[in-house]
């Protein structure tokens, strides 16, 4: 009987945890940010690689369509660069200003029993000063960011990535900035009717890689299978819904391949999905046995 009665509980409770992506996922696209944060990255291409600006529109895309984000993909095709200066040329001028505080999601996010942890691929500095605009420093039990999973500066591409540790473990090292001798003319290698070179490959370690997405799942102790996951980029949704996870579109009232679950605005989180909220009422959570380290703590 007493084995009946935790297999049941089991049984209805079908998640134990929520994994939140950060920018226009938590604050809506309207804000500002993200259209600001593009032109600070063609601004730091221009400055900074000495790319001329005629390329940079092309380039960005096939960087962002072929390595998941430009920064991934400018190291994968010869540059190098100082991890903590780009981030700060690209996400110290935004308008953050724009953020305001958003007391009905704080509300919402500490009404649900579960872990919730950010998963960004932005740097760190970046995500907790979202959070404090936004109001939600203590909505989340940690965040998965960028120096999460890049706690170091590879100059290649490596398998071993046993140093990758929780956010505010490590100190992520650096270099100066510098550019190859020998640049990988990405928009040349696409222009061919027929393009038969591999791809360079990048050392930098994020979404929508299936590997960074479970390295992350790892870090922080989480089983996908009992995992929710929001965000608002389609293959990060699809890249998601391939290692095990309970999908999450938000943004779009529009159901795409891979998304269990669309959110036009993550404030509608609670008619979407209302079982979330019946959770408290079949099982308490239990933290027990979980430990990681973590930068924001609820």
């Amino acid at each position: 009987m007493e084995f009946e009665g935790r297999y049941g509980q089991v049984q209805r409770q079908k998640y134990d945890c929520l994994l939140f992506d950060l920018d226009d996922t938590l604050y809506p696209l309207s804000s500002g940010l993200a259209a600001g944060c593009l032109k600070n990255i063609q601004d730091y291409m221009v400055e900074k690689l000495g790319i001329h600006k005629t390329k940079i529109p092309d380039l960005c895309n096939l960087l962002y369509k072929n390595y998941g984000t430009t920064m991934a993909g400018l190291r994968a095709i010869g540059y190098d660069f100082d991890y903590d200066d780009y981030h700060s040329f690209v996400h110290g001028r935004l308008p953050y200003d724009n953020l305001k505080p958003d007391p009905v999601l704080k509300s919402l996010l500490l009404g649900l029993p579960f872990r919730k942890l950010i998963f960004t691929n932005a740097d760190e500095a970046h995500a907790t000063k979202v959070l404090s605009r936004l109001g939600l420093e203590g909505c989340f039990e940690g965040i998965i960011c960028f120096e999460t999973l890049n706690p170091t500066h590879k100059t290649t591409v490596s398998d071993d990535e046993d140093d990758i540790e929780f956010v505010g473990s490590t100190t992520p090292g650096s270099i100066p900035g510098s550019r190859s001798s020998d640049i990988f003319d990405i928009i040349a290698h696409f222009a061919q009717p027929n393009p038969s070179a591999a791809l360079p490959k990048t050392p930098i370690v994020c979404k929508p890689s299936e590997a960074a997405i479970e390295r992350a799942l790892e870090l922080a102790n989480i089983n996908p299978h009992r995992t929710l996951f929001f965000e608002d980029s389609v293959r990060n949704i699809e890249a998601g819904k391939r290692v095990g996870l309970h999908t999450v579109l938000v943004g779009t009232s529009q159901r795409v391949r891979g998304a269990d679950y669309v959110l036009e605005s993550i404030h509608n989180i609670r008619e979407a999905i209302p079982e979330l909220w019946e959770a408290d009422k079949m099982a308490e959570v239990n933290y027990s046995g979980v430990a990681v380290e973590t930068s924001v703590t609820a």
